[in-house]
């Protein structure tokens, strides 16, 4: 394929993305909290796992299909949420959940997503997840959770490490702002990338629309002071009951650093357990999700599922997650790097790397599906 010459990593991806989109943008995607050394961590964690390649075996024919809370997916990788991906790359969220139609992997959606879950619903197939910000309506949360159910995403991901709004430095150096405001800066920025603006101007505008329905008519609180009200509910323990008992499909908690809670975590009906450091983006001092996914792994037991996510830039980084834990792995920004760098055949283009990277890697491993990868970890 072409791309594979063109973008042989998502490293080549980024690069190109990076060209493509609005430097406040980018920003926007890329930056992590304070001095982002939570999300160099991730990644420094990843490059510290080694894997011992196997001799002598022969041919072994790699398997990546995976069964996971029911579905069976043909990667143990998929889309992981990302807020206001249309700002990243026009009508992206439809674009995300066909590529996870056409491959067979699970899109989760945000609730700040810049379209609605009814819009994204005929593209959705039955590869839908809903990430939800906890809404302290309780009218409101329980509208919500009918219209995603409806529109056919049948597995909830509750976000529990939010409990306030995080200080990004890049963001503000580049005056990105909620509500955007349309700043001299701004408007050139934009100017100086045709495509992406061309593309922008053909969408409506964006805000995160799932609260369009529940806006005050009079139009005087504004989109951002809704969601400031609904929205910064720290979930408690209670929280997470009430939610266990409205929603009838798998729940995830997603935001886990720490083995302490799991047990309390799966007796209260949590499905499974997303370990992720929100991408660095909330805590600097957050540890890797990787350094801490074996404790987590052995407070859970063998058999529980878990996800992780962090720092993920090829398809060995997710045989070494698997590795080290995870049953599961989830990627936010390769998929936005895919988006901007190639549209839709970028997005694919991800799958098609990861998954040719984990056949490839599995060859040298010996082993035949990726859950065997621990199998491979130095004595």
């Amino acid at each position: 394929m072409e791309l594979d010459y063109r973008y042989p990593a998502i490293s080549d991806l980024k690069s190109r993305a990076r060209r493509r989109v609005p430097c406040y943008i980018w920003e926007y995607l890329d930056s992590a909290n304070g001095t982002e050394s939570a999300k160099t961590r991730a990644e420094a964690a990843l490059d510290a796992v080694q894997l011992s390649p196997d001799i002598l075996l022969g041919y072994v024919t790699a398997e990546l299909s995976t069964e996971f809370l029911g579905h069976t997916y043909q990667a143990p990788f998929g889309i992981a949420p990302v807020g206001m991906s249309g700002a990243f790359w026009p009508d992206a969220e439809a674009l995300l959940a066909r590529t996870a139609v056409e491959t067979q992997i699970p899109y989760c959606l945000s609730t700040v997503s810049a379209t609605t879950p009814e819009d994204v619903a005929p593209h959705l197939g039955q590869q839908g997840w809903f990430q939800l910000y906890p809404s302290g309506d309780t009218e409101i949360r329980q509208d919500m959770l009918a219209r995603v159910k409806a529109a056919g995403f049948h597995t909830l991901v509750l976000t529990v490490d939010v409990p306030a709004l995080s200080w990004r430095e890049r963001e503000k150096r580049v005056q990105l702002k909620n509500p955007m405001a349309l700043t001299p800066s701004i408007i050139l920025q934009s100017a100086l990338r045709p495509v992406w603006a061309f593309g922008q101007v053909q969408q409506p505008a964006l805000r995160p629309r799932i609260f369009d329905k529940y806006a005050d008519p009079s139009g005087t609180s504004g989109h951002d002071k809704h969601i400031g009200q609904t929205l910064r509910v720290v979930p408690d323990w209670e929280y997470l009951d009430i939610l266990r008992r409205e929603w009838d499909g798998s729940l995830i908690v997603k935001g886990v650093l720490d083995a302490a809670p799991v047990p309390r975590l799966i007796e209260a009906g949590a499905d499974a357990i997303w370990v992720s450091n929100h991408g660095g983006r909330q805590f600097e001092a957050a540890p890797a999700p990787l350094d801490v996914l074996p404790a987590i792994r052995d407070a859970a037991g063998l058999d529980y599922p878990l996800i992780c996510d962090g720092g993920v830039r090829s398809g060995t980084d997710v045989l070494r997650m698997m590795a080290r834990g995870a049953d599961f792995v989830m990627l936010g920004r390769a998929f936005h790097y895919g988006l901007a760098a190639a549209g839709a055949a970028g997005a694919a283009h991800v799958v098609r790397l990861l998954s040719q990277q984990m056949v490839l890697d599995m060859a040298q491993l010996g082993i035949a599906r990726p859950s065997e990868a621990h199998t491979r970890l130095p004595a």
